[in-house]
């Protein structure tokens, strides 16, 4: 008797023991889902993905064609990750001295409802902020803020934008209002807040 599933998954894609996927999840082909792993409900896997072990994606999240999240990289919801963009685990990796397993792996935390753009690499051991972007090619090195839209390598701050992704124009009291959003932010010591 086959239980009946609240989430897809491709004849060739391969999801390994010990995973929970959330309700209208799909899996596309040649995709990989890795023992210990946690995928929230209506995420996309495209094709070609590979989530590691005892990962942790949030809901709503649209990880395209050829991205790899590995150990120690955590999702949470409303993330996009561009095609063929990279995560990163370990600083310094040296096959002549291996450092296999979880203790060696750095920690890296996407924040709700950020995008990660094509091709754009995020280094491990940061953070990047809730509703910001990283834009295609860029490479982080470093934290980025909520609301921050990053370009470059190394990327850095060119602008600000809202939770929906809109570039935000702050008046010279540092208020901007987002219509996409109907959101008011501010702008204070170089950093953006929804308020």
């Amino acid at each position: 008797m086959s239980e009946k599933l609240n989430y897809y998954v491709n004849e060739h894609a391969v999801v390994d023991d010990n995973v929970e996927i959330g309700e209208g999840t799909k899996v596309w082909h040649f995709s990989h889902v890795q023992s210990g792993s946690k995928i929230g409900k209506k995420c996309v896997l495209g094709q070609n993905v590979n989530i590691g072990n005892n990962v942790t994606i949030g809901d709503y999240c649209k990880i395209q064609n050829n991205v790899s999240i590995y150990e120690g990289v955590t999702l949470e919801d409303y993330v996009f990750c561009g095609p063929s963009m990279v995560f990163t685990n370990i600083l310094n990796p040296r096959c002549k001295y291996p450092q296999v397993g979880s203790q060696y792996y750095i920690k890296t935390l996407v924040k709700e409802g950020a995008s990660l753009g094509a091709n754009s690499t995020v280094v491990c051991g940061n953070t990047i902020g809730r509703s910001a972007i990283v834009g295609a090619g860029a490479v982080v090195t470093k934290d980025v803020p909520d609301f921050a839209l990053v370009i470059g390598t190394p990327a850095r701050i060119i602008g600000w934008v809202s939770e929906a992704g809109k570039k935000l124009d702050f008046d010279k009291n540092g208020f901007a209002y987002c219509e996409k959003s109907k959101k008011n932010y501010k702008l204070v010591n170089d950093r953006v807040m929804e308020i």
